[in-house]
């Protein structure tokens, strides 16, 4: 038996959406199938895992029963006590094995034995849940629930990262009978969507035009030497930056497509990002589960730390090394190495720059109009394409190897 990748061909799709026939007609009826549900989800994580993945199986299974520990022990713990230092211990253990993963590649060629497909997003679902037991928006935690949410099919490869009380309030109430055909409308409407955007559209920026024009790039680069600057790299730029969105919203929208079809209004991950009007709208439109975990659990408790202890006397200086901070972590989360880790400055930088700009356009009464609003959207396209092709690593290629 051979392990597949979710999403990745027809044959997926095909699978899955036969299996979810019978929870399609019990929704329709009023009823969940959560055991039928949880069936299917344990078959298709099986194949997901199996064959020449087998190891990753195996680490997944060891992470889930330890993040299951960590969730589990810390709620019963959080009802006695609120120690500071009992709550960063529990936050290190559940990163760790991610932590591991991201330096392994440091040290050694070889994947780290931890490693295996979602590590990642399963991360962020057990720290959300843990911070959240911490603040007492959340009481308790079920141990089979918990399983539920971090094993969330649809979800469980890329995201988009779900929050554990908002899961529990669609799996809880069986959606209305026109409610869920209204969401089984859209989850027609998101899957052939995605398959316009990673098939058809992703398909040819990625597979067909991509390596050529960095064939052209790398060509000039020999030829001429110095840093490679080419039109050819300028095309590369905006290719790799269209083909990252059209993948990646085509596999966000195979998710929530999936997840309506099985009462999940799981949330957008993307809202028409290329059409920000700055960078801060940007992060308002791209990969917004994501950006908006690291908003929430990271970027407004670093302010909160920094405003509580008064590192600063100045809420501008906070905001900016809140901003640094967040998207350093970030960058740091995609993986150790110089391109990921500048392109998290290089954001932060910029919504530092917009920030400034914003404060001195009020300052100044300059205009606003559709002319300046267009020009930000072109502004804005252009810094956030600069910054991705700093995230693809071909420089790196270009200049280094």
């Amino acid at each position: 038996m051979s392990a597949f990748q979710p999403y990745a061909n027809p044959r997926y799709f095909v699978m899955l959406l036969v299996a979810l026939v019978p929870l399609i007609i019990g929704l329709l009826r009023g009823r969940r199938h959560r055991n039928y549900e949880t069936f299917v989800s344990l078959v298709f994580i099986v194949l997901i895992f199996a064959g020449s993945k087998w190891h990753e199986g195996v680490a997944l299974i060891g992470y889930v029963l330890w993040q299951l520990l960590l969730v589990l022990g810390y709620a019963r713990y959080r009802h006695k006590a609120n120690r500071t230092g009992a709550y960063w211990t529990v936050i290190l253990a559940s990163i760790a094995p991610l932590v591991v993963v991201k330096v392994t590649p440091v040290f050694t060629v070889h994947p780290s034995l931890l490693g295996f497909l979602g590590i990642s997003y399963l991360t962020f679902k057990s720290v959300q849940t843990l911070i959240e037991l911490r603040d007492g928006t959340l009481k308790q935690v079920d141990p089979l629930f918990f399983l539920r949410f971090l094993l969330f099919l649809p979800t469980i490869s890329s995201g988009p990262i779900d929050r554990y009380r908002r899961f529990a309030k669609d799996y809880n109430t069986v959606p209305s009978r026109e409610h869920y055909l209204d969401l089984l409308q859209s989850a027609v409407h998101k899957l052939f969507l995605g398959f316009a955007y990673k098939f058809v559209i992703g398909y040819f920026l990625g597979t067909l035009l991509l390596p050529k024009v960095a064939h052209i790039a790398l060509v000039h680069r020999h030829l001429v030497g110095g840093l490679g600057l080419s039109w050819a790299l300028v095309a590369y730029m905006y290719v790799y930056s269209l083909y990252l969105f059209f993948d990646f919203a085509g596999y966000s929208l195979f998710a929530v497509s999936l997840s309506q079809f099985m009462g999940i209004d799981t949330p957008q991950n993307f809202n028409q990002p290329f059409k920000a009007k700055n960078i801060k709208d940007f992060w308002n439109r791209w990969h917004m589960s994501l950006s908006f975990w690291f908003r929430d659990f990271i970027f407004m408790r670093v302010t909160f730390a920094l405003m509580k202890h008064r590192v600063f006397k100045n809420r501008i200086h906070v905001a900016q090394t809140a901003y640094l901070i967040n998207f350093l972590v970030m960058g740091f989360w995609h993986g150790v190495t110089w391109y990921y880790i500048v392109y998290g400055l290089f954001h932060a930088g910029a919504i530092i720059v917009n920030d400034m700009w914003l404060r001195y356009k009020k300052r100044h009464h300059l205009p606003h109009n559709r002319a300046t609003t267009a020009l930000a959207i072109v502004i804005t396209f252009n810094v956030v394409c600069f910054s991705f092709l700093i995230f693809s690593g071909f420089l790196n290629t270009l200049w280094f190897k």
